[in-house]
């Protein structure tokens, strides 16, 4: 019978849901007989995982060595570009010196939940899903950010809802993938209450937005954990959301990773930031974002390495 491992989460990150995680990453007899090697890796979700045309992300761009304008893509990597490091991969979008790259990028710029199937199908016209595919996941950050759009039109109790349908939607595509034959890299999406979009959050502030927006992220992470259907050897889950608490909490406490955790580090928009457009404060380390929504490339380094140890400890 089908086991749906997260089906006990309900309400906020508690318990019931830790566990479940520990079920995902531990099932099947704990220790892997057989190491996963990725032999292709193909991402899909939003701009947190393009590369584009022209070889820029949407987080701070390194640049060639000598140049103040010319992007270096191979540096600064994106969350998946670790992942593929991790099996000696690099993507078609940003091949180095490696010829005819397998690995391929689908996701793209305000994707949102209901943009994932139509990415899915792309890549079975293209000759579906074999043994040795790792799949990365990260989209919903704007489904978050289209509802609070509505509020306070649209009550907390209507967008909640439809988050908490936006995660049920992308739990059964994730499945869906998993039914396909692939391994998938899920990653929950940011607290965008967290996120200098949120605005202030300093002490005292009368600001609602950094809780509403907090609220809503809960929402779809729960709904999408609890529908996540599972016996841990197909999928594994990428904590984003509570390792940017940890780390906010940690700088805010005057500790931890980041000089900064509530400003961008970038003075023009992405994806034309680059190490030479960032505010005199920051640097590609002690700004964990690059601008008011987007992680930099401290934060895409972090999520890459939180997603090489889930893929490298997964019984895949």
């Amino acid at each position: 019978m089908k086991s749906t491992v997260f089906g006990v989460a309900r309400v906020g990150l508690c318990a019931g849901v830790l566990a479940a995680v520990a079920l995902l990453a531990s099932c099947g007899g704990g220790a892997q007989s057989q190491t996963f090697a990725a032999s292709r890796v193909i991402a899909f979700g939003d701009e947190s995982s393009v590369i584009t045309a022209d070889q820029k992300k949407y987080s701070v761009n390194a640049l060639l060595t000598g140049s103040t304008t010319a992007v270096d893509c191979t540096g600064n990597p994106l969350w998946i570009q670790t992942v593929a490091a991790r099996y000696g991969l690099v993507f078609q979008e940003c091949p180095g010196t490696v010829p005819a790259p397998v690995s391929h990028i689908y996701a793209a710029n305000g994707a949102m939940v209901a943009d994932l199937s139509a990415q899915i199908d792309q890549q079975l016209l293209n000759g579906g899903f074999k043994a040795g595919d790792l799949v990365t996941v990260l989209v919903g950050a704007n489904d978050v950010l289209a509802q609070f759009a509505q509020y306070p039109g649209v009550g907390e109790a209507q967008i909640s809802a439809n988050l908490d349908a936006a995660g049920r939607a992308l739990a059964a595509q994730v499945n869906r993938l998993a039914a396909l034959g692939a391994k998938v890299l899920i990653s929950t999406i940011p607290d965008m209450g967290l996120t200098p979009f949120a605005g202030d959050r300093s002490v005292g502030s009368t600001n609602g937005n950094p809780a509403l927006l907090s609220r809503l992220s809960e929402a779809f992470n729960i709904a999408m954990l609890a529908h996540l259907t599972n016996d841990g050897h197909q999928i594994g889950l990428v904590q984003l959301d509570q390792y940017l608490q940890a780390s906010d909490a940690a700088t805010r406490l005057g500790a931890g990773t980041y000089a900064n955790t509530t400003l961008a580090a970038c003075t023009v928009a992405l994806p034309q930031c680059t190490t030479a457009t960032l505010v005199t404060a920051a640097t590609t380390s002690n700004y964990l974002w690059a601008d008011d929504r987007h992680l930099g490339a401290s934060g895409q380094a972090s999520l890459g390495s939180l997603a090489v140890t889930v893929a490298s400890n997964n019984p895949f």
